[in-house]
């Protein structure tokens, strides 16, 4: 199994084999949290106007994300998995837009399978590329908003190859690392009220769940992250 770290948007368009992409603040900590709490499915968009127009056409479903970490006019939830916790989203289909993640999967088009990647299902990751059995596995990190590398992105990626490898990895200090890391300011700043300081100890949750999220084709031509078993 070849084992590659790509960055960013770029990255995720040059990913190949079983791509996993990641976000651990926020994105791809708030959506298994959804599927945890019941959700229908999640619908990804990387472009906030196509967000806005599916919306639209589908009432009904729950608009979620963000833009510069911040929730959008006429969004429902932000990208914060501790609105997630509370909303009343049981049965119900998200749009999910961010600055990196969802960017991330729409581009990871040469991939030939591609999951989300965080701290939350870890180890669940790691048992289903294990399952899998992939010739090449791409660990994609979105970085701070798909523009720069973040600490928090580059050590889940190291988590993941460090046990699909079969090594040892300590996750103790997860939090006390990540803590002063760039990404991690607006959790811990009491004006920042669209980033609560309880979405950082969600994201540096170390194998909360035990399933995965892959990216599928919809019938209606629209792509979304169905929750699998690892």
């Amino acid at each position: 199994m070849l084992i590659s770290k790509l960055d960013l948007v770029a990255g995720a368009r040059a990913a190949r084999g079983l791509a996993i992409v990641i976000d651990v603040f926020r994105a791809f900590t708030l959506a298994p949290h959804a599927y945890a709490r019941g959700v229908s499915r999640i619908v990804p968009v990387d472009d906030l106007a196509r967000a806005r127009e599916i919306k639209a056409l589908n009432p009904d479903w729950l608009l979620v994300g963000e833009r510069h970490s911040r929730r959008l006019p006429g969004f429902d939830f932000g990208n914060s998995p501790t609105e997630i916790e509370v909303g009343d989203i049981a049965g119900r289909t998200l749009i999910q837009t961010t600055h990196a993640g969802t960017q991330g999967l729409c581009a990871a088009i040469g991939a030939d399978e591609v999951i989300t990647g965080s701290l939350v299902n870890a180890a669940a990751i790691v048992r289903y590329v294990q399952r899998r059995n992939p010739d090449e596995v791409s660990l994609v990190c979105m970085g701070h908003q798909a523009r720069e590398p973040s600490p928090e992105d580059d050590l889940c990626a190291e988590l993941l190859a460090a046990r699909l490898e079969g090594r040892p990895y300590d996750t103790s200090d997860v939090r006390e690392r990540l803590r002063s890391a760039p990404g991690a300011a607006k959790f811990f700043d009491p004006d920042a009220h669209w980033a609560p300081e309880r979405d950082f100890d969600l994201c540096t949750e170390v194998d909360r769940f035990d399933f995965v999220l892959k990216l599928m084709d919809g019938s209606t031509k629209l792509p979304w992250l169905a929750r699998l078993a690892a």
